[in-house]
């Protein structure tokens, strides 16, 4: 059974880093993409950051240049490095992984962003 455990989420003022992991347990086929959601409070979740299976990754527009998405296969954890975090960067932050069966999602981090 494949579980998603993110972890790193926190309370940081503006202009802080953070580092989010989401480690992954159990096996899977073919790994596709691996992805970084947010959904902050009446609003709908956004794909943040994107690591296809050949190591091309891409950003939605509000986070380029301040978040980097990386993985460690051997590991096998998707990372998310936040820097210069901005108040609107609020949200509870979810990994998912896409495989050639289906899609994952952990239970995501709540990530916290105030003077």
């Amino acid at each position: 059974q494949v579980q998603l455990v993110e972890s790193g989420g926190g309370s940081v003022q503006p202009g802080g880093s953070l580092r989010l992991s989401c480690a992954r347990s159990g096996s899977l086929i073919g790994i596709r993409a691996m992805n970084w959601f947010r959904q902050a409070p009446g609003k709908q979740r956004e794909l943040v950051a994107t690591i296809r299976s050949g190591g091309t990754t891409n950003y939605t527009d509000s986070v380029k240049g301040r978040f980097t998405i990386s993985r460690d296969d051997a590991k096998k954890t998707v990372y998310l490095q936040m820097n210069s975090l901005k108040p609107e960067d609020t949200a509870l932050y979810y990994c998912n992984v896409i495989d050639i069966l289906r899609n994952y999602w952990g239970q995501g981090t709540q990530v916290t962003v105030s003077a």
